[in-house]
């Protein structure tokens, strides 16, 4: 990995206007995505992953949302590019994949013509017939079968797995130096789900394309990451290589989403822990750590003060009082 981030996000705030109110999504978010790096931000569903990955391209509805920090990508700062600015940037630069590919692809275009539109967009001049074999080269890579019979195919036709794989494609074909994937694999079995995550890291390592893989699941955290970043209620609470994050979890919360999940080495009849109690209500100002309710070893200082994310070890960070010694 390059020792220069290719993407660097500091003090990221996104906040949602809803009926008169302000929901708080993600507070004070900071990060760096380095070259040929997976990069997982996990977490439950309302902790502010995807909203920090729409906040970068600027897929957030405008009217509604409020957002400051900064995110410098290729030494430019993604949050305070325009909507022209963007549109060059957003595909060419920076690919989507998004959760269901049967509403992001077009039913009635042929998955060809879909796969060569973003590249043709942003390479003017090229040839219909050299991007069409080019777009036939992106299925092969994806690993679509009869590909050149498959690039006059509607989406319709095809399986989930297959959709997926074409929105990968179509992710790739301007070639970007960084891809989003929001949950990608949400709505496959668990067999497709693997031979996409495994596509996307044979892609990494061809290409040199970096990822933001956004999921709740932890095992795909575990099996396709380089690094991991655990979100909670619009925070950063714990970032780390990813095999020392889970050798030695040290957030509490961390800790919560292991033990609430199986494991082939845990005693059949040993029950699943689940993290009890609920997130706290973003549209209200929090006080103290925002985990502070459903954490079992909080400490007076919780309910006053949120803790910081601070490095303890190289290449971990822990938001939390119980890692600060001048706590106890």
């Amino acid at each position: 990995m390059s020792k220069e981030p290719l993407l660097s996000v500091r003090d990221l705030y996104v906040s949602f206007r809803v009926q008169k109110k302000l929901l708080q999504a993600v507070r004070g978010v900071s990060f760096d995505l380095h070259t040929q790096e997976i990069l997982g931000i996990v977490g439950e569903s309302g902790c502010g992953k995807s909203a920090t990955a729409k906040a970068l391209v600027q897929l957030l509805p405008i009217h509604s949302s409020e957002i400051s920090g900064e995110a410098l990508f290729n030494s430019k700062n993604l949050l305070s590019l325009n909507k022209r600015e963007m549109e060059k940037v957003r595909g060419k630069e920076i690919g989507i994949i998004f959760q269901d590919p049967m509403t992001s692809l077009n039913p009635t275009m042929k998955i060809g013509r879909q796969i060569i539109e973003g590249y043709m967009l942003h390479h003017k001049g090229q040839k219909s017939k050299e991007a069409l074999e080019y777009a036939i080269r992106l299925l092969e890579l994806v690993g679509i079968p009869q590909a050149r019979t498959r690039i006059d195919e509607f989406p319709h036709t095809l399986s989930g797995g297959m959709r997926q794989r074409v929105m990968i494609a179509i992710a790739l074909a301007p070639r970007p130096k960084l891809i989003i994937a929001d949950e990608p694999t949400t709505a496959l079995d668990v067999t497709i789900q693997a031979q996409i995550l495994d596509l996307m890291k044979e892609i990494k390592e061809k290409t040199g394309t970096s990822f933001i893989l956004i999921t709740h699941d932890m095992s795909v955290v575990a099996g396709y990451c380089d690094r991991v970043m655990v979100m909670y209620s619009g925070k950063v609470v714990e970032e780390a290589e990813v095999n020392q994050l889970f050798r030695s979890p040290s957030h509490p919360y961390t800790k919560g989403l292991l033990q609430s999940i199986p494991r082939l080495d845990m005693p059949h009849e040993q029950p699943l822990i689940p993290i009890e109690g609920s997130p706290p209500d973003i549209t209200e100002t929090l006080k103290g750590c925002s985990f502070c309710a459903r954490c079992k070893d909080r400490l007076p200082i919780c309910h006053e003060q949120d803790p910081k994310l601070k490095k303890y070890e190289q290449e971990h960070s822990i938001a939390c009082w119980l890692k600060d010694e001048t706590t106890h």
